[in-house]
């Protein structure tokens, strides 16, 4: 099999889900953070109250903390829902900041009266009197503190804002892509397919009938399928059994197939159109190519949490340094995104001619 040159091939190999720190799972995540971080400043305003006071009065600590984790929440709450609208700045952090923090000089006197005049309310309403410092080192005291955590907060943020717009940048170029794939669908292929038809219809024309099928079938697959950035292997092999049935009587007379694909390896997600560039590959720098018979092997299998899917050729070579063409150098860019290191890309020569390409990822499971 030869360095491909095939039009490019991508794939938002992320899904949103994967990608959204807002999303459900996300979400749940955050709130079990902050329930976790306001359970430790109650326990540790317990402990403080116990040591200084005894056990006498312990709801007053749980009121301090209280009150302060009821007005933080609904004030960072707002900051959270606001904060999409200027990522638009993200590329420009100084501004974005400025943004943000521009509103702490009302929110921080705003959070000490409101969460001062619950505590004063509170303890009033069970008949006793809520001691503290002057207003004056109460407002320098608290503002320095909310000031401190609203700025760390506000970098949190900044950090997932980033994230997100990241990711769905790439989601979009990915998708573009997909889409410019979908619409070039192979012409190459569809121009064959067509002639190898046309050539059936009156010798044949339940043959024809039959192809012509299969390829609105294929045509109609892809169209669905490039709709989703992954699919399981096995909707994967599915839209490939159109394109290699007509493939394969187009060359009828110098072509076998063979398939063995591991059960257990057809619900792992592969992104999707990435094993019909493997079986392109093989008809035309295999199969086209030669006058001779070519016999091809697709194999799918999955070993300790890997899939490993391969396509291979029984006649073409391969350079003795072979370079990526565009398919396989596109299919490495989007394995790369869903998987980073872990997924790998590979072309080799076969003992005695042929070739074999191939690609392995982690074993995600639908």
């Amino acid at each position: 099999m030869l360095p491909d040159n095939d039009p490019p091939i991508s794939d938002a190999t992320m899904s949103p889900a994967q990608f959204n720190p807002w999303s459900a799972r996300a979400r749940s995540g955050w709130l079990l953070a902050w329930a976790a971080f306001w359970l430790l400043m109650a326990t540790v305003a317990v402990q403080d109250h116990m040591h200084d006071h005894g056990p006498h009065a312990l709801w007053r600590p749980l009121l301090w903390e209280g009150s302060s984790c009821l007005v933080a929440s609904a004030m960072l709450a707002l900051l959270w829902r606001r904060t999409p609208r200027h990522d638009a700045l993200l590329t420009q952090p100084a501004r974005w900041f400025v943004r943000q923090l521009g509103w702490l000089p009302v929110l921080a006197p705003t959070f000490v009266v409101v969460v001062y005049a619950i505590r004063h309310g509170v303890v009033a309403l069970v008949g006793e009197t809520y001691n503290h410092p002057s207003w004056g080192q109460v407002f320098l005291y608290e503002c320095a503190k909310f000031a401190l955590f609203y700025t760390l907060f506000v970098a949190v943020v900044f950090g997932l804002r980033t994230h997100i717009a990241l990711a769905e940048q790439r989601l979009r170029t990915q998708a573009a892509q997909l889409a410019q794939l979908t619409q070039q669908l192979e012409p190459h292929f569809l121009f064959n397919a067509l002639n190898t038809i046309a050539s059936t219809i009156h010798g044949n024309p339940n043959l024809a009938d039959s192809m012509l099928t299969r390829l609105a079938a294929l045509l109609r697959a892809t169209t669905d399928l490039t709709r989703k950035p992954t699919c399981t292997l096995d909707e994967e092999l599915k839209l490939l059994e159109g394109y290699t049935a007509i493939m394969c009587e187009r060359f009828a007379d110098r072509v076998t197939l063979e398939c063995k694909v591991d059960p257990d390896a057809r619900a792992c997600r592969v992104p999707t159109l990435s094993v019909q560039p493997l079986m392109e590959n093989a008809f035309r720098h295999g199969v086209e190519r030669s006058s001779e018979p070519t016999h091809l092997v697709l194999r799918a299998q999955r070993r300790a949490g890997r899939v490993r899917i391969e396509v291979e050729q029984s006649r073409g070579g391969v350079a003795e340094a072979p370079a990526d063409g565009v398919g396989l150098s596109t299919l490495r860019e989007r394995l790369a995104a869903l998987h980073g290191e872990r997924a790998q890309v590979g072309l080799d020569a076969l003992p005695g001619g042929g070739a074999r390409a191939w690609f392995e990822l982690p074993a995600v499971s639908t």
